[in-house]
């Protein structure tokens, strides 16, 4: 009896429950947002940051980059160009600077040699005073004296010509007659002889380095 009654209790428990449908479906809850940390650091994400605004805007910062070697190619010109004239205007403060040295250096005798063709001149006229036809064997003191004044005069000149000092007589070439280096005392036809040439010597010219000092006096023959 005993047996018989656990044996049908193990049954009705071995049946399964119907299960009991509620009138409402029960409420669930929402999945949680997932949310995604990263592990970089704060200078690693700025240089991300940066580098991906340099992406959004690469044509910008090409045009910007254009626009500044464009800017420095023309300060480089500029430049260039401001160095080459201030070493042409250098090298031509140079060649003026030798050019007035030189000049000072030529010229810085100018006065003192403008009153020594005086005694230059006094050479010249004893000379001139005394005749050829006299200068015989038979005036022998005249003959000395003469030569020895010519010797003189010859020794002068040279030495004044070492110093860029130099006599010149137009009527010796028969020079044309020229105003820059020639002063006309007188005219007269010669008709042997061609227009406007120096055919006499009144006082001789001195050039000193080239440059008039003293312009001769001239006679010019005037046919027409």
């Amino acid at each position: 009896m005993l047996q018989r009654t656990l044996f049908r209790a193990a049954r009705q428990a071995a049946r399964p429950v119907p299960r009991i449908q509620p009138a409402f479906a029960p409420i669930t809850r929402a999945a949680p947002a997932i949310r995604w940390y990263s592990d970089a650091t704060p200078a690693e994400a700025k240089q991300e940051g940066e580098a991906a605004e340099q992406k959004e805007a690469p044509k910008d910062d090409a045009a910007q980059l254009k626009e500044q070697l464009a800017k420095k190619d023309k300060e480089i010109v500029d430049l260039k160009d401001k160095y080459l004239r201030s070493v042409a205007d250098y090298r031509n403060l140079q060649e003026r600077t030798k050019r007035e040295i030189q000049t000072a250096k030529d010229f810085a005798l100018k006065n003192f040699t403008r009153d020594l063709v005086e005694t230059v001149d006094t050479f010249d006229r004893a000379l001139g005073t005394v005749d050829a036809s006299k200068l015989t064997s038979a005036n022998s003191d005249l003959v000395a004296l003469h030569d020895g004044l010519k010797m003189t005069d010859n020794i002068f000149m040279s030495t004044l010509k070492k110093h860029g000092l130099e006599r010149f007589d137009p009527s010796e070439k028969n020079e044309k007659f020229d105003p820059n280096v020639h002063e006309a005392v007188f005219q007269t036809p010669m008709p042997d002889k061609e227009d406007g040439v120096c055919f006499h010597t009144q006082q001789k010219g001195f050039l000193l380095n080239g440059r008039v000092l003293r312009a001769a006096k001239v006679g010019v023959v005037k046919n027409a």
